[in-house]
């Protein structure tokens, strides 16, 4: 009988090991992981995936559809030893961007009332302001040439510290309010200075935002900024995750950028940071799916 007991107590203390192994697989952002790029790779509906190995001052090309290059904008870009995909990450300070022409986009070019759309990243993040990690968004040139991008942290309509997915099917500011409002919100905060990933989809209605693979719901909230506007004396009440909007996407005519976007001041809201993988799919990924791709385990 004591036999069988202490038989018990291993394969117990085995299968909490396993547990404990199985929960830092998943968590693990410190890379490089190439099966997780191989799942990525195979994922249907892949367009882009930019793993950042290049040198500064060359192109960064990607695999997918089409190797998409961006350029380097405003200063060259460092290439740091350190990334969850490839090993390797772009390092931007906040004056330095990457992009790509909007006449070279072809099927990044994701737009309709059908559209559907996921943007998935690898970020450590500095949390010193509103960061732009990349997409089709241009908020000042012809009144703007939104279309869909992800940001980090848009405190103006509660989205502070936040991953927050921005669709547009206009390009313009959305009626009454001075600015575009039509983004999710994550109830999670980003964290400064960790390796996380961060994502959002758009399936046509909902947009959804995601912090290491988990979608967590917001309650419907009063939204800031918003009262005393025709419609609205109080203020505007609604749910930030999921964030409904069933208007679809415009080809709104925006280049493609990568850590900062065009407002009327000229390029603005930086990224500060690390970006360690970028990928870009024509569909809106289930939950299970984006839990897979950020978890740091492909299985």
């Amino acid at each position: 009988m004591i036999r069988n007991l202490l038989l018990k107590l291993t394969l117990i203390q085995i299968s909490i090991c396993l547990n404990i192994q199985s929960i830092h697989a998943r968590t693990d952002l410190s890379g490089p992981h190439p099966l997780l790029l191989k799942k990525i790779e195979s994922t249907g509906g892949l367009v882009a995936l930019w793993k950042f190995t290049e040198k500064p001052g060359k192109k960064r090309m990607a695999s997918g559809l089409g190797k998409f290059p961006l350029n380097e904008s405003g200063s060259r870009i460092p290439r740091i030893n350190e990334g969850p995909l490839s090993g390797y990450s772009i390092a931007l300070d906040g004056s330095s961007w990457l992009s790509l022409p909007n006449s070279q986009t072809g099927p990044l070019n994701i737009s309709g009332e059908k559209g559907e759309v996921t943007v998935i990243a690898w970020i450590k993040w500095t949390g010193e302001q509103t960061g732009f990690v990349g997409g089709m968004w241009n908020e000042y040139q012809d009144g703007g040439k939104r279309q869909y991008g992800l940001f980090i942290s848009l405190p103006h309509y509660n989205g502070k510290d936040q991953v927050c997915g921005h669709i547009s099917r206009t390009g313009k500011p959305t009626p009454p309010f001075p600015y575009s409002i039509d983004y999710s919100a994550s109830a999670q905060k980003v964290p400064a200075g960790e390796w996380c990933c961060v994502a959002f989809t758009y399936d046509g209605r909902f947009i959804r935002s995601y912090l290491n693979g988990i979608f967590e719901p917001r309650d419907p909230e009063l939204i800031n900024n918003t009262a005393g506007f025709e419609g609205y004396p109080d203020g505007l009440w609604q749910s930030k995750n999921p964030y409904f909007f069933a208007d679809g996407m415009g080809d709104n005519g925006s280049d493609f950028t990568v850590g900062a976007v065009l407002l009327r001041s000229g390029m603005g809201n930086f990224f500060k940071g690390l970006i360690g993988g970028l990928a870009v799919f024509n569909r809106a990924l289930p939950e299970d799916e984006i839990k897979t791709l950020c978890s740091g385990n492909p299985h």
